[in-house]
């Protein structure tokens, strides 16, 4: 990346010296309905953000604090995919993200693997209709491999980014009879999970 942009995203990020204050700021900008994939400066820049912006901009802010920049995709049916930025303390996993609902977000570095962090999001990862829609997350995807593409400050679309994720190998979280007996999202967290999103940036289902 050119010196200059690099310099400018490492000035924009001073302030945000832990995961939850990445987070926090993701939670504080409006989600991005546009179908560009942006990169960290140009959200920092435009603060706006969608889950695959907000993911990488994650995942060069926790960069910026020293850990490697991974994320995570959740593969869902029927609904959109999610990214995750993930980060380990301790041997213990956790995530940051950017979601159009309020209970895909932040999670805590608790997790003794990828398995039991994408499975925190499972009841709570429903569409439109009601359906709980998870169903596998990916291997950890390292950004630095596309530093020779700038993706970090870059004023390109970022779309081949999130092509690449559907690439990789992904590990399923149930099995089909498991999935034929899923209930239905009661009322109370459909309404959590859906207060204060854009609707023009949610997946409809079919």
């Amino acid at each position: 990346m050119s010196e200059t942009r690099s310099r400018e995203l490492k000035l924009l990020l001073k302030n945000l010296d832990t995961p939850f204050k990445i987070q926090e700021f993701l939670d504080s900008i409006p989600y991005n309905s546009t179908e560009r994939t942006l990169s960290p400066l140009i959200v920092m820049k435009e603060k706006m953000a969608h889950c695959m912006d907000g993911g990488m901009f994650a995942a060069a802010a926790l960069r910026n604090l020293g850990y490697p920049p991974l994320i995570v995709d959740l593969e869902a049916d029927n609904d959109d995919d999610h990214i995750i930025a993930v980060f380990r303390e301790r041997k213990c996993w956790g995530a940051i993200a950017k979601s159009n609902t309020t209970v895909l977000r932040f999670r805590e570095p608790v997790y003794r693997s990828l398995r039991e962090l994408a499975m925190s999001y499972f009841d709570l990862y429903y569409n439109l209709n009601s359906q709980k829609t998870l169903r596998s997350y990916s291997r950890v995807i390292d950004l630095s491999r596309f530093d020779d593409r700038d993706w970090e400050t870059t004023e390109e679309d970022l779309e081949f980014i999130g092509d690449y994720t559907f690439k990789v190998k992904h590990y399923r979280l149930i099995t089909d009879q498991q999935e034929r007996k899923l209930n239905k999202v009661p009322k109370y967290l459909y309404d959590a999970g859906f207060e204060g999103a854009d609707i023009n940036g949610l997946f409809k289902p079919v």
